[in-house]
């Protein structure tokens, strides 16, 4: 076979190759989506979020997660964050107006990149391409958790640990669930129960979420702070209601709900601006 034919084949076989997907510069957006199949950053040219002033009953967790945030945004060391506790109280919220907030300070600083739980088992690729970039990257995993003989968490305790090259210095990850260990109770419980050595046997799947340098908790909310976390969303929708009514409202609807936090208060100032009639308001960034 000769030098031209084999030159042929070579050219036919590239063009059918599928090209290399192109190296993302995250200079498009602040936010993007990682696909994994095939790898992509998917820009975000709008964050569904709220101002970090408008979340009510958790001025301890804004000012570390904030603080941790800024930080990090300014070049600086600064932890991985796990945020935990109850549901609705503002976790993944409270992320994403951190980031707008060091963003404010400093325009450009930090992208905000979301990686679903499903492709947790993709993070070292994902880190391996953002390791060479310039910007610094703040990767959110939103309610995190594993179930029994789900061995991706592997994945993610060799990304805490670092591995052999060690987390890249542009990256910090943050993850939120409602378990403190990221695992359910009685699955710990069974491991103890039926091993040889108990506290071996559950070190590996417990010591999982002593890998982030920094745990935040989160916890139900009194009436007051309900209370302030409804009258603040009104005042920023300029909602035409009185005080004592929009607060007789909110108990009431708390009640049908059965559980007072974040989530509900938003709910019902959803409600409220639909039955009222309204003009939204243009969410704060």
């Amino acid at each position: 076979m000769d030098a031209t034919l084999l030159a042929r084949i070579a050219d036919a076989l590239d063009r059918l190759a599928p090209a290399p997907p192109p190296m993302p510069t995250l200079q498009d957006a602040d936010a993007y989506v990682w696909h994994p199949d095939p790898p992509r950053l998917a820009p975000v040219l709008r964050v569904s979020r709220v101002a970090i002033g408008l979340l009510h009953g958790i001025d301890r967790q804004k000012r570390q997660l904030l603080d941790n945030t800024l930080r990090f945004a300014n070049g600086h060391p600064a932890n991985n964050v796990m945020l935990w506790g109850a549901r609705g109280m503002g976790k993944s919220s409270l992320v994403k107006a951190a980031h707008a907030a060091a963003n404010d300070a400093a325009p450009g600083s930090l992208a905000l990149i979301e990686i679903h739980r499903e492709d947790i088992r993709t993070l070292p690729d994902l880190l391996n391409l953002l390791r060479p970039l310039g910007r610094r990257c703040l990767i959110l995993c939103d309610d995190l958790s594993f179930e029994k003989e789900d061995a991706d968490y592997k994945a993610l305790k060799s990304v805490l640990d670092g591995g052999i090259e060690g987390r890249p210095a542009n990256v910090l990850f943050y993850a939120t669930s409602n378990r403190r260990h990221l695992m359910p109770r009685d699955m710990i419980d069974n491991e103890r129960a039926t091993s040889i050595n108990p506290g071996e046997a559950i070190e590996e799947k417990v010591s999982l979420s002593d890998r982030f340098g920094l745990w935040i908790g989160f916890h139900n909310c009194d009436q007051d702070a309900f209370h302030a976390m409804v009258a603040g969303y009104a005042a920023q929708r300029a909602l035409p209601i009185g005080r004592d009514d929009l607060l007789a409202q909110a108990n009431e609807w708390s009640i049908t709900r059965g559980s007072r936090s974040g989530r509900v208060a938003w709910q019902f100032i959803e409600d409220l601006t639909g039955r009222i009639g309204a003009p939204m308001a243009e969410e704060a960034a």
